[in-house]
């Protein structure tokens, strides 16, 4: 499966938005996006398109996309899912997207970005009810607790993860033993717990056309 080994800060750039792919980087001075706040390219900075109507819709859904590490085929499933269920189509496909492992891994503190957290799974450093769990779209249930692996809780990147973490709001709907590297799933994720630059329903109008 192709996946994005670019440079992720021109992600950001590229939507004049900061995704935060970079974890502690984007809290600094250091962000590109602080520093150069224009598209990439080597015409980025003469640039300035009007986007209206589609653009607007397909911007807010690549925004997703490249939030939560996700291919086309991937987060399409995730939409049709969601539409097929009851309630906002929007909301549910946010909610899916915020019950993928890697993120809540990222969102207990146990990686400074969604991309290390998805390392973290991919590598069998993750357990999910004491077994092991290496697939960063597997979803999380209500009830179900989350921890890094005994054997792999001495790496450094934790350790700075904690250290970031700390810092940082925890979600109203997951707790956490940051000093053992632990966390649960209290309840679904709502609409006002998932505080990111997306227009969900931008993303259900470009998809029901």
């Amino acid at each position: 499966m192709a996946r994005y080994t670019d440079a992720v800060c021109r992600l950001c750039r590229r939507d004049g938005v900061k995704l935060f792919l970079k974890g502690t980087k984007c809290f600094t001075d250091k962000c590109p996006l602080e520093q150069r706040n224009f598209p990439p390219g080597q015409h980025g900075k003469a640039r300035k398109p009007k986007i209206v109507g589609y653009g607007l819709q397909l911007r807010e859904k690549q925004k997703a996309k490249r939030i939560y590490f996700t291919q086309e085929g991937q987060f399409r499933n995730y939409f049709e899912s969601a539409a097929r269920s009851k309630g906002v189509t929007g909301e549910i496909l946010l909610q899916q997207l915020e019950r993928r492992l890697d993120n809540v891994v990222y969102r207990l503190g146990f990686g400074i970005s969604r991309r290390q957290a998805r390392q973290l799974v991919r590598h069998g450093h993750v357990q999910v009810n004491g077994r092991r769990v290496n697939i960063p779209s597997y979803s999380v249930s209500v009830g179900e607790e989350i921890e890094v692996r005994e054997n792999s809780r001495k790496s450094p990147m934790l350790e700075t993860a904690k250290d970031f973490a700390s810092h940082q709001p925890l979600v109203t709907w997951l707790s956490v033993d940051r000093d053992n590297y632990k966390g649960k799933v209290l309840s679904l994720p709502k609409r006002e717990d998932i505080q990111l630059p997306v227009n969900e329903q931008l993303i259900v109008e470009l998809y029901s056309k």
